[in-house]
């Protein structure tokens, strides 16, 4: 008996160990539990209609819950379908038994289904604008999801879903902007959205992330993530499509760069982004922008297009403001040079640091003669800020070897007029080895200029050259130059000592100018403008060496000594002016060596090519108008020739002169000194049987073309100016 009873039991266990290993791994299928699934995916929308094939289930002996499975089944919503992969769902033995609620978890999962689909899907059972807007924005992609629910023992939905899936071949347009084969994991929780691995093209360009978070809180979602781009390469058409700044626009050609990235950022309801935090580490391979700068009187090999290479860059933006650091090699001119920045971004207001090392190429400032050696290394520093339109330079500095620049305080105006400036050191020797020391001090509303030497050659070219037209107008304000220099460089050859006076400027123009120097012969040189009550400019110039300033017209070879006396009266930008000139000699003039050669008198000729002809006096009458300077009257008397012209020249286009030239001046001279002869040479016979040559002079400044008539009677003019001369002496 008992071992019936033990066979008994035995096989009941047996039995029963066959049945929970069978249905733990193979299961049944039955429709018991169909209606809770059904009633429980309807708590989530009413008018879902579903049908649910036969559930296969599973015991899962551990938590002694039955796991429910059924496949094929799709979801209708007013006509909208999602195909299912399937509908799992755990259910509770110890609910079973006590008649209670059993389903205590629902997991769906879908088929591969189009992301739009999906989108219009949830529309109708929520009613959020958002997802209008996604719609809208969503072009294509697939979408595999599962949707995880769980609920309590009386069949209440719980807040701890979870959605997971991924997202395959995506389209979104944001901004006018398409990003294509969007594609990533997903994972969906209350409150919480977190995405993994996404990796996109924009415009054709590889973008990945490898994580994006979004946690909401309150009202607004907290957004957090990273994001990676290796080789990002957009040429101008495509920056002409991405950008909207105006100047990038037009002048950005170019730019390939890798990009590692972390940012987080409060996103409201609105979609209005605040309190951003991004940090990046960029490096730019290659940019390429059109040269903006008009910089080739420092640069003389400067490029049409500014290429940035190898730029190493940290790139933070928050609520503080924007930080950018960087440094990499740069080609304003043909060999590339070395650049560090610093730019910040605050308060409306940027803040740069950079500093730019030049060791190959050239850098020269023309109008102080200053020139870098060709193997140094020089660097220059800007530092300062713009801010509402106006720049302010704290500091401007150019260093190489004991050479230096500085400037300081340097307040420029919206049209970058100069308003204010503190304080100027230059410290050089410049390319014709002149050593170069002052200082400029603001003092209240002057600056005073002091100094050891300076080199001034190259700013009387330019000021001789340059209309005043011409000149650019740099200052913003009214204000006075006090000079005192020991040297004053006028060029190779000529030094003047103790420079001292005064420059007034109103309205960017000389108003008042008062200088004086010494030769080191205790010779003078004298310099003054005034303005009349009138309005009118009136220059003086006197020097008892004239050579220092003839030498820089360079068709006069060989001027020796003399003196100089100029004086001019502008008004309504039209000036009249006379030039006189003493005791001098000239030679090597080829034009006029050309007009004794074609009169032939070579003996004259030969003197002007040799050791050169002497003149008493010279005089020039004319007046300047835009690019017109019309002669008057030149007038120059000496003991082997003289000579008397008029005409005009048009700046760098033409020349014109017509004139007289008289051989022998000295016996001239003593003839008409005799009683009664000189009566006839100035009165009734007008000066027959004097011999003469009228010339002209006409064509390109490089190509003049040069006529000749000997002629036996003078003009009145002439012999009238020659005894004026001789009178006078």
């Amino acid at each position: 008996m008992k071992k019936l009873i033990y066979r008994t039991i035995i096989s009941s266990l047996f039995i029963l160990f066959v049945v929970i290993v069978y249905i733990s791994t193979i299961g049944i299928k039955t429709d018991k539990f169909n209606n809770q699934i059904i009633s429980q995916i309807k708590n989530i929308e009413p008018n879902l209609e579903i049908k649910i094939n036969d559930v296969s289930a599973k015991l899962n002996i551990f938590d002694l819950t039955l796991e429910a499975k059924t496949v094929g089944t799709n979801l209708k919503l007013r006509n909208k379908i999602i195909k299912l992969e399937s509908i799992k769902s755990k259910i509770s033995i110890d609910s079973l038994v006590k008649k209670k609620f059993a389903l205590s978890e629902i997991s769906i999962s879908t088929k591969s289904i189009l992301l739009k689909d999906l989108i219009g899907f949830i529309r109708l059972h929520l009613k959020d604008p958002k997802l209008f807007i996604a719609e809208q924005f969503v072009n294509n992609g697939y979408i595999v999801a599962t949707l995880k629910l769980e609920f309590d023992e009386f069949g209440k939905m719980k807040d701890n879903y979870e959605v997971n899936g991924l997202v395959n071949n995506g389209g979104i347009l944001i901004l006018n902007r398409e990003l294509n084969e969007l594609n990533f994991n997903f994972q969906i929780t209350d409150g919480k959205f977190k995405f993994t691995d996404i990796d996109l093209l924009f415009n054709n360009k590889k973008i990945f992330l490898p994580k994006l978070d979004v946690n909401k809180h309150e009202n607004e979602f907290l957004v957090s993530g990273k994001l990676k781009g290796k080789k990002l390469n957009f040429d101008k058409k495509e920056l002409g499509n991405l950008i909207d700044n105006i100047f990038l626009k037009k002048n950005l050609k170019e730019i390939s760069f890798n990009l590692e990235s972390d940012f987080n950022f409060k996103l409201g309801q609105n979609f209005k982004i605040k309190d951003h935090d991004i940090k990046s580490e960029i490096n730019l391979n290659y940019l390429k922008i059109s040269n903006f700068l008009k910089l080739k009187k420092i640069f003389p090999k400067i490029k049409d297009d500014l290429i940035l290479e190898n730029q190493k860059l940290n790139f933070v933006y928050n609520k503080k403001g924007i930080n950018l650091t960087g440094s990499g090699k740069v080609f304003l001119q043909n060999i590339p040079d070395m650049i560090e920045y610093k730019i910040s971004n605050k308060n409306k207001q940027l803040v740069f640091n950079s500093n730019l090392i030049i060791s190959d190429n050239p850098f020269i400032i023309d109008l102080i003669n200053f020139e870098k050696k060709e193997k140094s290394k020089l660097n220059l520093n800007f530092k300062g800020r713009f801010k509402n339109k106006k720049l302010f330079l704290q500091e401007i500095s150019v260093s190489e070897n004991k050479n230096k620049l500085i400037v300081k305080n340097l307040d420029l105006s919206e049209d970058y007029k100069i308003n204010d400036i503190s304080y100027i050191q230059i410290d050089f020797v410049d390319k014709e080895e002149f050593t170069n020391k002052l200082e400029v001090k603001k003092n209240e509303k002057n600056y005073n200029i002091v100094g050891d030497s300076l080199n001034i050659n190259k700013i009387i070219t330019e000021f001789l050259n340059t209309k005043n037209n011409d000149k650019q107008k740099i200052l913003n304000k009214n204000f006075s130059l006090i000079f005192d220099i020991k040297e004053i460089y006028l060029d190779k050859n000529n030094i003047t000592y103790n420079l001292g006076g005064s420059i007034i400027l109103k309205k960017d123009k000389i108003s008042e100018l008062n200088l004086a120097a010494e030769f080191l012969n205790n010779e003078k040189i004298n310099f003054t403008i005034k303005t009349s009550d009138k309005g009118e400019k009136i220059t003086t110039l006197f020097s008892n060496e004239a050579k220092p300033l003839v030498d820089r017209y360079k068709f006069i070879n060989g001027f020796e000594e003399g003196k100089l006396d100029f004086y001019s009266i502008k008004n309504n930008e039209v000036s009249k002016s006379t030039l006189k000139l003493y005791d001098f000699k000239l030679k090597e003039i080829p034009t006029l060596t050309k007009i004794l050669t074609l009169a032939s008198l070579q003996g004259i000729a030969d003197l002007l090519s040799g050791e050169g002809i002497r003149f008493n006096d010279f005089e020039m009458k004319f007046s300047n108008k835009d690019n017109l300077m019309t002669i008057d009257e030149i007038y120059a008397i000496g003991p082997a020739i003289s000579l008397l012209m008029e005409g005009y020249v048009e700046k760098d286009n033409l020349i014109s002169l017509r004139g007289t030239l008289v051989p022998a001046t000295t016996i001239n001279k003593t003839i008409s000194s005799i009683p009664l002869l000189g009566d006839i040479l100035v009165g009734k016979k007008t000066g027959e049987g004097v011999f003469g040559v009228s010339f002209k002079i006409k064509g390109p400044p490089k190509n003049l073309e040069t006529t000749v008539n000997p002629i036996k009677t003078l003009t009145p003019r002439f012999i009238t100016r020659t005894l004026e001369k001789i009178k006078k002496n």
